[in-house]
């Protein structure tokens, strides 16, 4: 496990900056025939870290420079603290983005990138200099004070904007991808050093990711953009265990989807026909016979039987291994399933994924509540 990145000794405390509520109310944003922000509203409470979740293209970029002002919606608004800024600038923000790319000043050392926002802020010269060494440890760039941007890697760059902007402690601080390029190693440690730091500071957090893992290991919240709209908001754990949509369910996680039609639905139960199989799932919707639903279960939900008898609420199926992975820690298996083909996840030390082999004949099975019931998407 990446250990937590250590603050300098005898570095200075920072001072809690405290966060700003953030609400967008029916915003969008085209750009020609293009809807890249399609009627967005949100609530982020004072002091939250929401992680905007989304492939490329689905409008979360747009979204984050609207909410700092480089981009200015065609329709909706934008209130920090209950006070309008849809169309101020960012300057008259509280609020600091740090770009994808860093966007240092060239002709400016790492320090004075750093100590930027402090010196116009009015900071005197001593506690300047003590917030940017404590900035530059956070980051580990401690000796590269004197270099410039083009004397240093574009990951170390990054962690420069990054040292800056936390430097400025800002209310609302927007960061768009601000890890990509960091290598894994370090990106693993400052997601954990982010995490703790806002904390800390209690700043508004509004992290913007293409990264399921890094949305799911650092968020107090998570949305989930597709086309310019929003999908599903919640915890990481809501929306990883409580998928609402098709796209929700398969972007966030693995997720087996099983698509077929209700078979029958009561008391707390509903019957879905996957081809030959018949499945059930534990959902109160009164589903009408006929209904076309897809059948979502994480593979690590999934449990190879081997010998053992199965238990009785549980949905049994049998299917031929197409393909077996070890990953170290776990075993993943690809079975096919009449014409269905379900993934199976779980740790190589058990006696039946220890018997598992390509081509055998393996019986797998998963409760009746680890599955959820989705409808299928119009598009």
């Amino acid at each position: 496990m990446a250990r937590p990145l250590s603050p300098a000794a005898g570095a200075v405390e920072l001072v809690a900056s405290g966060g700003h509520s953030v609400t967008v109310e029916h915003v969008s944003r085209r750009f020609g025939d293009i809807a890249a922000v399609d009627d967005v509203s949100l609530e982020i409470p004072a002091g939250e870290f929401l992680s905007v979740l989304g492939p490329s293209g689905c409008g979360k970029t747009t979204l984050l420079r609207i909410l700092a002002g480089f981009e200015h919606p065609d329709t909706g608004r934008v209130l920090i603290d209950g006070r309008d800024v849809t169309f101020d600038p960012p300057h008259r923000r509280p609020t600091n983005l740090v770009f994808q790319r860093g966007a240092l000043f060239p002709h400016r050392t790492v320090f004075e990138n750093v100590a930027y926002p402090l010196q116009r802020r009015g900071e005197p010269r001593h506690r300047i200099r003590e917030i940017v060494g404590q900035m530059l440890e956070m980051v580990r760039l401690t000796g590269f004070e004197q270099r410039r941007p083009s004397e240093i890697s574009g990951g170390q760059a990054q962690r420069v904007a990054l040292a800056r902007a936390l430097a400025a402690r800002p209310a609302v601080l927007l960061l768009d991808e601000p890890l990509s390029a960091l290598d894994l190693s370090l990106r693993k440690e400052m997601q954990l050093e982010l995490r703790r730091l806002q904390e800390e500071l209690g700043t508004t957090f509004v992290f913007v990711t293409h990264d399921q893992e890094e949305a799911l290991t650092m968020s107090s919240r998570i949305v989930i953009m597709r086309a310019g709209r929003v999908e599903q908001i919640g915890t990481p754990r809501e929306i990883y265990e409580h998928p609402a949509s098709m796209f929700a369910s398969t972007f966030i996680g693995d997720s087996n989807l099983l698509r077929g039609t209700v078979r029958s639905a009561g008391e707390g139960e509903v019957v879905v026909a996957v081809g030959e199989l018949s499945l059930r799932v534990a959902d109160d919707r009164a589903l009408a016979p006929g209904t076309e639903v897809a059948l979502s279960v994480r593979p690590e939900r999934i449990t190879t039987l081997g010998d053992a008898a199965p238990d009785g609420g549980a949905n049994v199926v049998t299917g031929e291994v197409l393909e077996l992975v070890f990953l170290g820690n776990r075993v993943r298996a690809r079975l096919a399933c009449g014409t269905s083909t379900v993934w199976v996840e779980e740790p190589p030390t058990t006696p039946a994924a220890r018997r598992l082999t390509e081509g055998s004949v393996a019986r797998v099975a998963w409760p009746v509540d680890a599955g959820r019931l989705l409808l299928v998407d119009p598009s």
